[in-house]
């Protein structure tokens, strides 16, 4: 693909360009929702009696991330026209996250999600996002194409292409972009939006072949590819024109990989509260490393380091870590990061 790739043929469609001044950092596409944590740890959610309330969503928080480590972010979504709606857009905004091409569904609830706290290194949720979430319903009307053409860093995730018409609007999107640098894929791989891995593997492919970086875990590459096994998933999404793979191995670290090379880098540990937030502060890291033109290898120890802090709290978009966090998590032994 080049950059002359043309947009998708609709006169009708309104100007979702963006307005006159600086457009974003990066632009995040996808998942949004409220998130509900239960007060009570290692408790059941039937018994569970209060929850506290937060801004949830991967391509959400790691647009979230990014703005607390100093970057324009901005979010490409759909929520209900509900007050949850209304939260996410005031949330957003309240972060430093541009909340403008947040569009709304007349017909759908913006989802919430549950998180059980057990275990708390990876907490089971559960998903309210039935008949569809709204966020999988964005079409070729709800794009600022300009915006995807020209923004230093899009974020899209393997979610994004579990349904039509958001499928098809991500590939048109990916289209448009003509695997500009930087265009991120996070793998985001959750069973419950797709019929079986097969089905995955051939819709998230479509994407892969527009990426330049492709971040997920070990059965994320899987899915994806075909291999759990992080150096033989990393060579086949090399094969494929990614330029930079970062592989997560859990408490082994994890293995970057480019054309010119590839290492592991060690994990930072920590005493997990909740590991839900800690991927997306590792994707807002990710961001602001590449926007600042990092070796890999310091984006990745950077993220690791984001990533061990979200983990050590609770909750996803309230606990994103600011730069002058992560820079002393990684100088100085502090409680947080003990053995």
């Amino acid at each position: 693909m080049t950059d002359s790739a043309p947009e998708p043929a609709d006169a009708a469609r309104p100007d979702r360009s963006p307005a006159p001044g600086p457009i974003p950092d990066v632009l995040t596409v996808g998942r949004v929702g409220v998130d509900l944590y239960p007060q009570q740890s290692g408790v059941p959610l039937e018994r569970v009696e209060t929850f506290a309330r937060s801004l949830g969503g991967t391509a959400t928080n790691v647009a979230v991330a990014a703005a607390r480590l100093g970057r324009r972010s901005a979010v490409l979504t759909k929520v209900g026209a509900d007050p949850f709606g209304t939260y996410v857009r005031t949330a957003l905004a309240d972060f430093g996250v541009d909340p403008t091409w947040v569009a709304g569904h007349e017909r759908l609830l913006t989802p919430v999600v549950f998180c059980a706290l057990d275990p708390p290194e990876d907490p089971p949720l559960l998903f309210y996002r039935l008949p569809v979430a709204p966020d999988l319903t964005l079409t070729d009307q709800d794009v600022p194409w300009q915006l995807v053409r020209e923004v230093p860093v899009l974020w899209v995730t393997g979610t994004g292409a579990s349904i039509e018409p958001s499928r098809g609007t991500h590939r048109r999107m990916l289209a448009v972009r003509g695997r500009r640098a930087h265009t991120v894929l996070d793998l985001d791989y959750r069973p419950m939006f797709w019929p079986d891995p097969g089905t995955a593997r051939r819709h998230i492919g479509e994407l892969l072949d527009e990426a330049t970086v492709v971040v997920g875990n070990r059965t994320e590459v899987e899915v994806a590819v075909g291999t759990a096994d992080p150096d033989e998933a990393a060579r086949r999404l090399l094969d494929r024109g990614v330029r930079l793979v970062l592989v997560k191995k859990g408490g082994q670290g994890v293995l970057v990989a480019t054309p010119e090379g590839s290492a592991t880098v060690a994990p930072r540990r920590v005493e997990a509260v909740c590991g839900l937030g800690a991927g997306d502060a590792f994707g807002g890291a990710l961001v602001h490393g590449l926007l600042a033109g990092w070796d890999p290898i310091r984006i990745a120890e950077y993220a690791n380091a984001a990533g061990a802090l979200v983990a050590a709290r609770l909750a996803c978009a309230d606990a994103m870590p600011t730069d002058a966090e992560i820079e002393k998590f990684m100088n100085h032994p502090t409680r947080e990061n003990r053995t």
